[in-house]
């Protein structure tokens, strides 16, 4: 298996940097432990914002890993404009969008394997509620215009602060407030018409 080489200014073994610029720079430069430590560091809020935009913890562990390959691709153009972890969440959420607009072929569950599957979870009339009530709000939050979607996904799935969504938006910390409220009265509004 051959190994990427390590850059001239950095022997084999060298410490890693502590602070994201410098980590990217090492990636960047080929350091296979400096892209391992990012990966890392931004995987479990990675996975944790993927499973709320797909509902379903494997198609976020797919999304997850197609994230991370268009990353590491792209890691030449990555400009530092925002932090890292901002950058991968767009990545994921504009790979997300690009596979929920794509037709799929659905396949149907063959009724005796459904039937001998175990179930450990709550009662079918709690659980059916639950995920009728966080189907309703993904389905709002998808219907949203793709500025307030990411705003909304970025934010409250993705974690990230009002400024960087701003840095990475290219707006004022105000202007993503005043989308997060937008998107929250379209969201409101679509609850309300499901429930009538």
């Amino acid at each position: 298996m051959r190994t990427e080489p390590e850059p001239p200014d950095s022997p084999p073994g060298a410490a890693l940097p502590e602070d994201e610029a410098a980590l990217v720079a090492a990636a960047r430069a080929g350091r296979r432990d400096a892209a391992e430590r990012l990966a890392a560091e931004s995987y479990e809020k990675l996975f944790a914002a993927c499973c709320r935009m797909t509902g379903d913890p494997d198609a976020a562990a797919d999304l997850v890993q197609e994230t991370y390959r268009k990353a590491w691709r792209a890691l030449p153009e990555f400009r530092g404009a925002s932090r890292f972890s901002t950058w991968l969440f767009r990545i994921a959420f504009t790979t997300h969008l690009k596979n929920v607009r794509r037709p799929r072929l659905v396949l149907p569950i063959d009724p005796a394997l459904e039937a001998a599957a175990a179930d450990s979870g709550p009662g079918p009339e709690l659980e059916a509620a639950r995920r009728e009530r966080n189907e309703r709000l993904r389905r709002a939050v998808a219907a949203l215009p793709d500025v307030l979607r990411f705003a909304v996904t970025a934010h409250y799935w993705g974690e990230m602060p009002v400024r960087e969504i701003a840095v990475a938006e290219g707006i004022t910390p105000v202007g993503v407030r005043k989308r997060l409220a937008r998107a929250f009265r379209q969201i409101a509004g679509a609850l309300e018409e499901r429930t009538r």
